[in-house]
């Protein structure tokens, strides 16, 4: 099934882990000092079904701005425009978890972290691996919470995003190196 079936078909659940999931993988772009556990009150709120709105407003408060107020310094190796994607993607996430809001989020963090991904794919490829892998961690998402288990589904899908995250975050460090050296 493709991508867009798979959102068009997900529950609340699936779409708000779906759209989480690709925030959670851009975590690097928000800087060096960011803790990469910040968005678990956000899952531990899809886990047990409750506290969406109020995580949400902790996790923005969190990654708005860097420790002295200010966004933090471009540690991106040159990917400014990637993690101005990122910073939107946080700023549009729905703050009520409804089907509607959360499909809208959804999609738009899918697409963003497409581009994301594109932006930082630095091959002459036609198809850049970095894109096709985020597209496969995005179905795989959706269809680990498809399934008749979400508890578990909810799990492995942090996985799936926790193994995107470590990639991404080498290829900024990667990036940064090449651009301070």
């Amino acid at each position: 099934m493709s991508l867009v079936e798979l959102i068009a078909q997900a529950d609340e659940t699936g779409l708000a882990a779906s759209g989480l999931a690709c925030l959670d993988r851009c975590v690097p772009l928000f800087g060096d000092g960011v803790d990469e556990q910040v968005l678990r009150p956000l899952w531990a709120s899809l886990a047990d079904g409750t506290g969406w709105e109020g995580a949400l407003a902790v996790v923005r408060r969190t990654l708005d701005a860097g420790p002295d107020g200010e966004p933090g310094p471009d540690r991106t190796g040159g990917g400014a425009e990637a993690a101005a994607l990122a910073r939107r993607m946080l700023a549009a996430a729905a703050a009520q978890r409804t089907a509607a809001a959360l499909r809208t989020w959804a999609d738009g963090c899918s697409a963003a972290a497409l581009q994301v991904h594109r932006l930082l794919d630095t091959t002459d490829e036609e198809v850049a691996p970095l894109v096709t892998a985020e597209l496969r961690r995005q179905i795989r998402v959706l269809e680990l919470l498809g399934g008749s288990s979400p508890g578990g589904g909810l799990r492995q899908a942090l996985g799936v995003s926790t193994e995107g995250r470590r990639v991404l975050r080498a290829v900024v460090s990667r990036r940064a190196r090449t651009t301070d050296g």
